[in-house]
């Protein structure tokens, strides 16, 4: 079993002490420089000051950008399911040529 990783992760100027899995350190130290990040952009750009309004539109962007990505994988794949379809019939037409 292994051990846990006391760390520390700062996000809109506010620390946040965390224990988690030795290989969730990386993702977790990365997200929280992409918020804080993003944070920053949105206080700089919208003149917001508020933390709390800043940090909703943080989740409001990521979790967009998740959920949109779950709606483009869905369309591809029914755009591939049309493709293997008309495929399909094509082979089936050929093969029927065949006997």
């Amino acid at each position: 079993m292994e051990e846990k990783l006391k760390i520390k992760l700062s996000i809109a100027d506010r620390v946040y002490p965390l224990t988690i899995d030795p290989k969730q350190e990386e993702g977790l130290r990365k997200a929280a420089k992409n918020i804080d990040q993003l944070a920053k952009r949105f206080e700089q750009n919208y003149a917001v000051r508020d933390k709390q309004d800043v940090l909703a539109m943080c989740a409001l962007q990521f979790a967009s950008k998740i959920e949109q990505g779950g709606i483009n994988a869905s369309e591809s794949i029914e755009v591939a399911k049309e493709r293997l379809k008309a495929l399909d019939e094509l082979v089936q037409l050929k093969l029927g040529g065949l006997e």
